[in-house]
């Protein structure tokens, strides 16, 4: 059978092609116009940060946050020169992140002195995390 197969392995594609008797892998490349790009600092924050705050559970777009486990609703937050760019409830997908990499919905914003910078919320029990030069975008 000459057909391609793609097969979705966590955030990878995987083209197997199969010859007479070999079948090879090779990985499938996003190709990304680099004027859409952003290189951006990621670090980590938890609602629990905030407890003074009587707003701390509740993000700058107004989403209600669950403290148990708010690492499932995907957030990042971002600073404001980047907010000129993505909007509220714009996904974008974080490449260079370590187990962080992915895709994520934009819902909260960083204090203003951040340039180039974004916050992933995480996990109460998860541990705090900093990596530079990451590249992010916009996905649909």
């Amino acid at each position: 059978m000459n057909l391609l197969t793609i097969l979705l392995v966590g955030s990878s594609l995987i083209h197997p092609i199969k010859t007479k008797h070999k079948v090879h892998h090779k990985k499938h490349h996003v190709v990304i116009k680099h004027s859409n790009v952003d290189i951006v600092t990621v670090t980590t924050y938890k609602v629990n940060e905030f407890k003074n705050d009587p707003n701390g559970d509740v993000t700058a777009s107004g989403m209600k946050l669950t403290e148990n486990n708010p690492r499932q609703h995907r957030i990042i937050a971002v600073s404001w020169d980047l907010k000129k760019k993505y909007k509220f409830g714009q996904w974008v997908r974080i490449v260079g992140a370590g187990i962080y990499d992915g895709k994520y919905v934009v819902k909260d914003l960083m204090n203003k002195r951040w340039r180039k910078k974004i916050d992933i919320l995480i996990n109460p029990n998860d541990k705090q995390m900093l990596y530079k030069k990451v590249k992010m975008f916009k996905v649909s």
